[in-house]
């Protein structure tokens, strides 16, 4: 499906998410990537083959007490 040199990674590599993207969204939330995957700005992702990746949950901590030095 990817015509950029060098070549975009396939769906199925680690590295997918770098692919280009062919067809943005922003107003819906969603992205295509020329290599097939749908990748969701909850960071959930539709694979070319119908797999789905569940959106990444990042636990946040509250802000840590800065003390500056008079």
């Amino acid at each position: 499906m990817c015509s950029h040199q060098p070549s975009c990674p396939t769906a199925d590599r680690p590295d997918h998410d770098a692919a280009r993207i062919v067809a943005a969204h922003p107003e819906q939330g969603w992205n295509l990537l020329c290599n097939g995957t749908i990748v969701f700005d909850d960071t959930g992702e539709l694979l070319p083959g119908g797999d789905v990746r569940a959106p990444v949950r990042q636990l946040w901590a509250s802000p840590a007490k800065v003390t500056l030095a008079a």
